[in-house]
């Protein structure tokens, strides 16, 4: 009888445990769900904020039009950890870097953008941090 009831709490916590793991997947998001990968572009800017956290990084670069007007964009890359296995650390953006970045717009017209790849202006180095490949 004992065994009975510990299988049921197991069955019942495996139900609930994919009931929520099935919510959060849901609840992310997927590229072609925020970003158009028909609407790629380059901005060049210097970096304003940087946020290494989970489940996205972003970062924030003030770029200047033809007119030097200064707008702010924010850009969405993978999470700390997909990054790190490209080759970034929490050190390799910061404040006050110039850079030049490669991404896809956000569907919504937002000053959002994807990034696929970073180039630091600084060293020449670019790195990689596309969050999930475009579909054609």
């Amino acid at each position: 009888m004992k065994r009975r009831s510990q299988l049921r709490q197991l069955v019942l916590g495996c139900l609930i445990g994919s009931i929520v793991a099935s919510t959060l997947g849901i609840a992310h998001h997927s590229f072609s769900a925020q970003y158009d990968n028909s609407k790629p572009i380059k901005l060049r800017g210097l970096v304003t904020k940087v946020e290494w956290t989970n489940p996205h990084t972003y970062f924030y670069l003030d770029v200047a039009d033809e007119d030097s007007e200064i707008t702010s964009w924010a850009f969405e890359m993978g999470s700390p950890i997909v990054l790190q296995r490209r080759g970034w650390s929490p050190r390799s953006l910061k404040v006050g870097d110039l850079v030049e970045v490669d991404g896809f717009l956000a569907r919504d017209g937002a000053q959002l953008v994807n990034a696929s790849s970073v180039l630091m202006l600084r060293t020449g180095e670019r790195l990689h941090a596309i969050t999930a490949p475009p579909s054609s």
